[in-house]
């Protein structure tokens, strides 16, 4: 009786498969295909002359890494920068906050341990900013990583600027400092 019960369960999902389609089998027109839409028989207007394209570029809606790069490439002292070329102010951590509580706690969790809200609901766990590795990475390696992504983390080049990148690495390193600060820097 019980294999009976399982048998009619998996069949009535089964024929519930074609119910479900309704995005799938939508009535549309394929690009760049035959139609009746429109008198010349296309199924797509031509862009009208001055149009804007939204994206552009080799690599443009790529997740390469590669777009966002080019603002780099017009300021050579950010893109051959080993250490932080920005000195670092109140103004820039406060920036590197906004920035990292928008694109990076999300993971790595607001105090940089890895522990974020996307990573508690089963995605991999970003290493901690506090671990050893990661205390002696050079600046240049977490502005490699945001630029290029590693690993399952997406590049963000796309969408920070340079400045920003900077600016975020800033703010880790005082995320790093808050959590191993000894007596004599505290006066």
């Amino acid at each position: 009786m019980r294999a009976f019960l399982v048998l009619a369960a998996v069949l009535s999902l089964a024929a519930c498969e074609k119910l479900m389609r309704d995005m799938y089998d939508q009535p549309r027109y394929k690009p760049m295909h035959e139609s009746a839409l429109f008198p010349d028989g296309s199924s797509a207007r031509a862009p009208l002359p001055g149009t804007v394209a939204a994206a552009g570029g080799t690599f443009a809606g790529t997740s390469s890494g590669r777009q966002g790069t080019e603002q780099e490439k017009l300021r050579p002292e950010i893109e051959k920068a080993k250490t932080n070329p920005f000195p670092i102010t109140m103004q820039l951590l406060r920036r590197g906050r906004e920035r990292f509580d928008i694109y990076c706690a999300p993971c790595h969790s607001p105090v940089g341990d890895g522990d974020g809200r996307v990573a508690r609901r089963g995605f991999p766990h970003p290493p901690s900013y506090h671990i050893e590795r990661l205390r002696a990475a050079p600046d240049r390696h977490f502005y490699d990583v945001m630029t290029q992504g590693h690993g399952v983390m997406r590049p963000y080049a796309d969408r920070v600027p340079p400045e920003d990148r900077w600016a975020i690495v800033a703010y880790i390193r005082a995320l790093q400092l808050s959590q191993y600060a000894k007596a004599e820097d505290l006066k």
